[in-house]
C-alpha cells in the first residue's frame, strides 16, 4: 500500500543552517498494516510523513501509494489518496462551520459537484449514526460551529473526517500529543475502532513508547532521518518499553534522549 524508497530530505541545503532530516529512508507498507512511528526529536517522523503528504519535494527517492508514483504530484493532488490528523485539534477542520459541513467536506472530497451545495436527508442520517459511534454526544449537535467543541471532541471529529471516504493510506501525526491523558486515550480507542473496523494502512507518529507497543501491528523507531529498528507481528506484542530502549542502544551505538513525554503511560 506505499512503498518509500530511499527518500531523502535536506533542508537549508548550501547554509550554515543546513540540516539533513531524512538520509534514504526505505520503507514497504502493506495493506491493513497498522504502523506505530517512534523517536527523539529530530528524528525525522513528522518529515517523513510530510513527505508521503507532499508538503514539499524530495531531493531523492521515489513515494509510491497503492501501485502509482505520487513522487512529483502535488499536496492538493495527492489528498484523494489520503487521510491525515495532525497534532493540532484545530487543523483539519473549519472552524467557523457547522459539524454536519465539516462532515459533508470530507464526505465529498474528490467528487464533483454542480453550483447547488445542500446536505440531504439521507446524508443527515448518516452523520447522525457516524457520530453516534463517537460516544461524545455530538450526534445531538450536528448543527454547532466546530469552533466550540473541546480539542478532544475535535480531534475525534477530525478523525472521523480523515477515515469517512476509506483513504488508501491513513496519516497520524502524534494527533494526541495535545490532549490531556483521558482524552487522548478515548481519541487512541476510536483510532484503533475505525482502522480494524475500516482494515484502514496506517502511519502513526507518537513521542509516547508505550503507545507506539500497545498500538498497531508494527513499530518503526528512527533516529538521525533514518529507520533503525522495524519490528513486527509476535515480536512487538511481546515488546516492552525496557526491550525497546535496549534495541535503540544496541542499534545507534548510544542512549535514547529518555525524557518524560516519550516514556509516559
Amino acid at each position: 500500500m506505499l512503498e518509500l524508497k530511499n527518500i531523502r530530505k535536506t533542508f537549508n541545503k548550501g547554509t550554515i543552517n543546513e540540516k539533513p532530516a531524512l538520509r534514504g529512508v526505505n520503507l514497504t507498507l502493506e495493506d491493513g498494516d497498522f504502523a506505530t512511528v517512534i523517536g527523539g526529536n529530530g528524528a525525522g517522523k513528522s518529515t517523513m510523513l510530510n513527505a508521503i503528504a507532499g508538503v514539499w519535494p524530495l531531493d531523492a527517492g521515489k513515494v509510491i501509494i497503492n501501485g502509482t508514483d505520487v513522487t512529483h504530484i502535488p499536496e492538493y493532488k495527492r489528498a484523494k489518496y489520503l487521510g491525515r490528523v495532525f497534532q493540532d485539534p484545530m487543523t483539519g477542520t473549519a472552524a467557523d462551520m457547522q459539524i454536519m459541513e465539516n462532515l459533508s467536506l470530507a464526505y465529498r472530497r474528490g467528487k464533483s459537484h454542480g453550483l447547488r451545495w445542500s446536505i440531504t436527508r439521507a446524508e443527515k442520517e448518516k452523520y447522525h449514526e457516524l457520530l453516534k459511534e463517537l460516544d461524545l454526544g455530538l450526534e445531538d449537535r450536528m448543527t454547532s460551529k466546530v469552533g466550540l467543541l473541546s480539542g478532544g471532541q475535535r480531534q475525534a471529529l477530525t478523525l472521523l473526517m480523515a477515515t469517512i471516504q476509506r483513504p488508501e493510506l491513513l496519516l497520524l501525526d502524534e494527533h494526541t500529543a495535545a490532549l490531556d491523558p483521558k482524552t487522548a486515550a478515548k481519541v487512541l480507542e476510536l483510532t484503533d475502532k475505525f482502522v480494524n473496523e475500516g482494515k484502514l494502512t496506517a502511519l502513526m507518529v507518537t513521542h509516547n513508547m508505550h503507545d507506539a507497543i500497545a498500538h498497531g501491528n508494527r513499530l518503526i523507531m528512527m533516529d538521525e532521518g533514518r529507520i533503525i529498528i522495524d519490528i513486527k507481528g509476535e515480536e512487538k506484542k511481546k515488546l516492552t518499553v525496557e526491550d525497546l530502549l535496549a534495541k535503540f542502544e544496541q542499534v545507534s551505538g548510544s542512549e535514547f534522549d529518555s525524557d518524560k513525554a516519550l516514556l509516559s503511560k
